[in-house]
């Protein structure tokens, strides 16, 4: 009888010897909370993990948490190259190295005369890394860059795709996605217990309840389901802090922030193709919330963190009367300044003002997606 894929993922997870766990390269809470449990998880049963994000990770953003031993944005050694000499006609008695300039010399000694040359050969090793587990990502091109610059590495060695996304492409040879999950901290929780109860210890616990936090936005998003409220309760019965955890991840801002977060993210729309996050504000939004327009680049900040999907975040407003100010902030500057050339305007302090005559935000929105689509 065929394993299902809890049984399949505990089996390669049980025999890996070395592993790489990649999110994406804008990671939210639930990205970092999910990985940085797993790497302890790991870790604590002995078994090499590392981290890998397309983008260094902002430390002052995750300095609360517990940090597992190895985090990287790039890909070393993870492959060896072997020279390889038949010696079945002529021993090497003498090897050295020696590096002149840009130049790595080997040297090798025969035992008799000289060597030749049809006695090398050149052979590819297997890469170092037996297992890759993929988070939050629905399909590998998600991961950017650091896919593409090792995409062998993902066709050599098995990969275990970890997601809750309805759109997910089941591109892993295993595949644990439930869409009915409020995070891939959730999905990950029962599967770990399950392998080892013992290694399931605080740290673990800590950083699986930040990730169901994050996703659900302190259980007020609408993916708050029954199972993710067990979840939590269980997580803090293993010594999860759940109030500090809490005080943490919005201790920085003001209620009034809070109260137009939550505006904002009532009112949210998204757009597929482009990865764009929107949301449309009346002023009766900044007068409930005692906030002004000022407020919305911290705003923007906050709905990256928590949507890994999105390439680009957008709050409409009605500046006067008659006109209407888009502020736009991207993933990348290198984004920013495509979308600034194409409305002609300038950003500055990672984002950009787009200003449009009329008052109809919709329309508004729309006009600004359809251009952004033609980049």
């Amino acid at each position: 009888m065929s394993l299902i894929p809890q049984e399949q993922f505990q089996k390669f997870i049980t025999e890996a010897k070395d592993v790489l766990i990649f999110i994406p390269e804008n990671p939210g809470f639930d990205d970092i909370g999910s990985a940085f449990a797993l790497a302890f998880f790991l870790e604590n049963r002995s078994i090499p993990a590392t981290i890998v994000s397309g983008k260094k990770l902002a430390e002052t953003k995750f300095e609360f948490l517990p940090h597992p031993k190895n985090i990287t944005a790039e890909i070393s050694g993870a492959r060896e190259f072997v020279l390889s000499f038949d010696t079945s006609r002529n021993k090497i008695t003498g090897l050295r190295q020696e590096i002149i300039g840009d130049a790595f010399n080997v040297y090798l000694t025969p035992e008799k005369g000289s060597i030749d040359p049809r006695d090398f050969s050149f052979i590819l090793a297997k890469f170092k890394y037996d297992l890759i587990v993929v988070l939050d990502s629905p399909d590998l091109e998600s991961l950017g860059q650091i896919y593409l610059n090792n995409s062998d590495l993902f066709f050599e060695v098995p990969v275990i795709n970890i997601d809750h996304r309805s759109n997910n492409e089941n591109f892993g040879q295993i595949n644990l996605v439930d869409i009915t999950a409020s995070s891939c901290a959730e999905i990950l929780k029962p599967v770990l217990e399950n392998i080892d109860a013992i290694s399931f210890d605080k740290n673990i616990a800590t950083c699986l309840m930040v990730g169901i936090i994050g996703a659900t936005g302190n259980f007020q998003k609408k993916n708050t389901t029954p199972k993710a409220l067990s979840a939590a309760a269980d997580l803090m019965d293993r010594g999860a802090d759940q109030q500090g955890i809490i005080r943490w991840l919005y201790k920085t801002q003001p209620l009034s922030i809070l109260k137009l977060l939550g505006r904002v993210m009532s009112k949210l729309s998204w757009e597929e193709k482009s990865k764009l996050a929107w949301a449309a504000l009346s002023l009766d939004d900044f007068v409930q919330s005692r906030t002004t327009p000022e407020s919305l680049p911290v705003i923007l900040d906050k709905l990256q963190e928590n949507y890994s999907d999105g390439q680009i975040f957008m709050i409409l407003y009605n500046d006067t009367p008659s006109s209407s100010l888009a502020v736009i902030k991207t993933v990348n500057n290198e984004l920013l300044q495509k979308i600034a050339l194409l409305f002609g305007a300038t950003a500055s302090n990672e984002t950009l003002e787009i200003k449009l005559a009329g008052s109809d935000l919709i329309l508004a929105a729309k006009t600004i997606q359809g251009k952004i689509e033609s980049l």
